[in-house]
């Protein structure tokens, strides 16, 4: 350091020689002044540093156990003035109580002891022999408890021992060669909650008897015990149960007469679907800004976020929305929490350590986290499936690779999850039935998002050729069969409602030397699956399935020249090439939720080139440009998309910007630190694709009330003004129902005081009505004759 700070002292100093002018020379002189300055300030610092580091003492104890040597740094902090803390005064506090009592009791015994002993002297000297035994009549009736009183009521309280102490069942029956190694790994599984101090080990002809008492330092080791080891697998045999010494005597003591368990109170987390109720339709998303230091919800307006809740340090990382949009889940270094109701309250939360990634099946039933920490060869913690509504743990796995995640995939309904491990495919049932399938060399496998029907590809084997199988659950029906050759790779793409499967191959056709890409499209809904082919000999950059209907997409070429196509799979077994764009700046493609509208968009490297496309026409609709965009979002509804730059990917310009379907830009948010933005997903659709068929065809009849809906949202009015029409609005409807509930509650009323006569209708007891002429004088006009004439 100091050789360091020299050479930038020398560093500091203007170089010797040269002629300058006066003025120069002046400013010179300033400059070799200020650094002497800096350089005398530095060697004052260096030579502060070395006093102090001179004046520093290292001292080595080394002795044996119990020697002393940290009494004696005790004492040479005592000497120092240095103070004990709380928790060291509190150590000493049972050995302060033993000395004080054993040096009064010592104190008296010896004071007795002289006392005694001059008398027997005294005695002794006049010839007779000392007595040490109590007189005849000695009546002791003085009690500790009187003599100590005050010294005794600070004594520690003992405890008996066996709140230590807890109980393991189902501990495997061995003979004593198995013995000493089944007391390691009890003694390695249980050490980890406390310092055991006793181990007893039942034996009866020659084995052991299948549980065991281990004893604790301390009680609340104990606790920790029976919390985390109960239910803890050994093997496939044996599942310990732990439970507490103490608690056999609390067992003991149940009544034989049955008592009703009192009724828990109903925890109301509000309408976990609220946000579907909105009378204008808004849809949700969660944003994430200032470096993930807060965390908000709004609802989505064309002019402006709502906000719904803002939290400070409501998640570590970033948050997670459940498939149906009930639950926003938050990540923490304990653990996961979810979130639900219209406050967002807790309503569940799962702890697992260090977790990074989790996974929701498809009903919201079960939820998957993964954690790099937990993992133990004994005890499956990386991986783990809880259950949402208890809370519950139902099975952990080991992982021994998260680099794809999720390493479970589910079926569409949540029915059965599978992973994939070297030469097997493990098919689970939930609740968490596993079912083996062992497939030689398999490479991926995809569930279908329509039906139990999983897809996986096998690549060549010799002389035996690749193939991919479609097999249907839990029959395990192979429903179709393609076999491929000279294949490089497979990718597996299923459109949304699960009609079509289509099979990205990467082949390498003999005699040639390039890989030709093929679209092996296959059509669930015919009978036998009939497949099409598609051949690309350009690179796949991208490809994506329209989510509701038959059209595809596919981004192929290389930089500069990429071409976006879009194919049309016809009923009569044809792949149409509809529209072909060349020299696109686009990297991905993202389709709207409800199909025919997409977003061609060159992201990061791209500088954030959008393109948006119609594709019932195959028209560009518009042609923008958001700089470094990182991420493009749809809404569930497909009305709205939105484009963002993330901080956790580029630190300047973050913020999100929304757009129209059609590529109008609505908003412009800016964000300090901006990270993530995801929508909130809506639940499936309750109507059926009849009654969905009428709504469009009366979509004429509705679209005025919609119309004027926007005109007054895009009116000039401003929105406190219009909520406050709405409100005097809502107050008259609810003034005049009230008053015609009262106008009715008195017509009897009113009929007892008009003689039974209804005057409420004007053309009521119409028989008895008189009908009476009346004339009278108005105005007169005398006009002469001659005037006439």
């Amino acid at each position: 350091m100091a050789a360091v700070l020299r050479a930038l002292r020398s560093c500091l100093l203007p170089a010797q020689g040269g002629h300058e002018p006066s003025s120069a020379k002046q400013r010179s002189r300033e400059r070799e002044r200020e650094a002497r300055r800096r350089s005398r300030e530095i060697d004052s610092m260096l030579a502060r540093e070395s006093r102090s580091v001179r004046r520093l003492v290292r001292i080595l104890l080394l002795g044996a156990g119990e020697s002393g040597k940290s009494t004696f740094l005790k004492q040479m902090k005592i000497i120092h003035g240095q103070e004990f803390d709380q928790k060291a005064l509190l150590d000493f506090r049972d050995t302060i109580f033993d000395n004080i009592v054993k040096n009064i009791c010592r104190g008296a015994l010896m004071r007795d002891w002289d006392t005694e002993k001059m008398e027997a002297e005294v005695e002794f000297e006049e010839g007779e022999e000392p007595s040490f035994s109590d007189p005849e009549d000695l009546v002791d009736d003085i009690s500790d408890q009187e003599l100590l009183e005050d010294i005794l009521r600070e004594r520690p309280q003992e405890a008996d021992g066996i709140d230590s102490v807890i109980v393991v069942d189902n501990v495997p029956q061995v003979g004593p060669e198995r013995l000493e190694k089944l007391k390691n790994v009890i003694h390695k599984i249980f050490s980890k909650f406390g310092k055991i101090t006793n181990e007893y080990y039942p034996e009866a002809d020659g084995k052991t008897k299948g549980y065991i008492f281990l004893e604790y330092a301390a009680p609340n080791h104990a606790v920790e015990a029976v919390k985390n080891a109960d239910g803890y697998k050994l093997d496939k045999q044996h599942t310990f149960r732990v439970n507490l010494f103490t608690d056999f005597d609390k067992y003991m003591t149940i009544s034989d007469e049955w008592e009703a368990p009192e009724k828990q109170p109903f925890k109301d987390f509000g309408n976990l679907r609220h946000w579907m109720e909105d009378p204008d339709c808004r849809d949700q998303y969660s944003v994430i800004f200032e470096a993930g230091e807060r965390t908000g919800i709004f609802c989505n307006d064309v002019k402006e976020p709502i906000l719904v809740e803002e939290r400070a340090r409501w998640t570590e990382t970033y948050v997670r929305w459940s498939p149906k949009g009930t639950y926003l889940a938050t990540f923490h270094q304990r653990g996961i929490a979810l979130w639900g109701g219209e406050k967002f309250k807790q309503i569940q939360r799962f702890s697992h350590q260090g977790v990074q990634l989790i996974d929701f099946s498809p009903c919201e039933r079960y939820v998957v986290t993964f954690s790099p920490l937990m993992d133990t060869k004994d005890d499956p913690q990386a991986i783990i499936i809880w259950d949402i509504l208890t809370g519950q743990k139902k099975r952990g796995f080991h992982c021994e690779n998260s680099a794809h995640w999720p390493i479970f995939k589910w079926s569409h309904d949540g029915k059965f999850f599978a992973r994939m491990t070297q030469d097997t495919l493990s098919i689970y049932e939930t609740p968490v039935r596993k079912k083996y399938f062992h497939v030689q060399n398999l490479k991926d496998f995809s569930w279908s998002p329509g039906d139990n029907i999983i897809a996986f590809w096998v690549p060549e084997d010799k002389d035996i050729p690749a193939r991919v199988t479609l097999m249907q659950l839990p029959s395990r029906h192979e429903i179709r069969v393609r076999n491929l050759f000279n294949v490089v790779d497979c990718k597996l793409h299923w459109q949304k409602n699960g009609d079509y499967l289509c099979v990205k191959v990467d082949r390498t056709p003999k005699g040639t030397q390039g890989v030709v890409t093929n679209f092996e499209i296959f059509r669930m809904r015919e009978k036998q699956v009939p497949v099409d082919v598609v051949e690309m000999k350009e690179s796949i950059i991208a490809f994506a399935w329209e989510p509701n209907g038959s059209k595809f997409a596919v981004l192929h070429g290389e930089s500069p020249r990429i071409n976006a196509s879009f194919y049309h799979v016809k009923n009569n077994g044809k792949i149409e090439l509809i529209k072909m764009f060349d020299k696109q700046q686009a990297n991905s493609i993202f389709w709207s939720p409800q199909g025919q509208f997409l977003v061609l968009a060159g992201l990061r490297s791209m500088n954030g080139a959008l393109a948006f496309v119609d594709t019932s026409d195959c028209t560009m609709m518009n042609i923008a440009e958001h700089y470094m965009a990182s991420d493009v979002e749809w809404d569930p509804t497909g009305r709205y998309v939105v484009t963002s730059v993330s901080w956790w990917s580029h630190k300047v310009d973050n913020a999100f910007w929304v757009w129209t379907f059609q590529g109008r830009l609505l908003q412009k948010n800016i964000k300090d630190r901006f990270c993530q933005l995801l929508w909130r997903p809506r639940p499936p659709l309750l109507l059926s694709q009849e009654q969905i068929k009428l709504i469009k065809k009366d979509l004429k009849k509705y679209s005025k009330i919609f119309e004027q809906k926007d005109r007054l949202s895009q009116s000039k009015a401003s929105k406190e003004l219009v909520d406050k029409r709405r409100t005097m609005m809502e107050e008259y409807r609810k003034y005049r129902e009230a008053a015609m509930q009262r106008y009715q509650e008195q017509r009897h009323l009113r009929l007892e005081l008009r003689g039974g006569v209804d005057t409420d209708e004007l053309d009521s007891n119409v028989d008895d009505w008189e009908e009476e002429t009346i004339e009278f004088f108005i105005n007169e006009e005398i006009i002469p004759l001659g005037d006439l004439a």
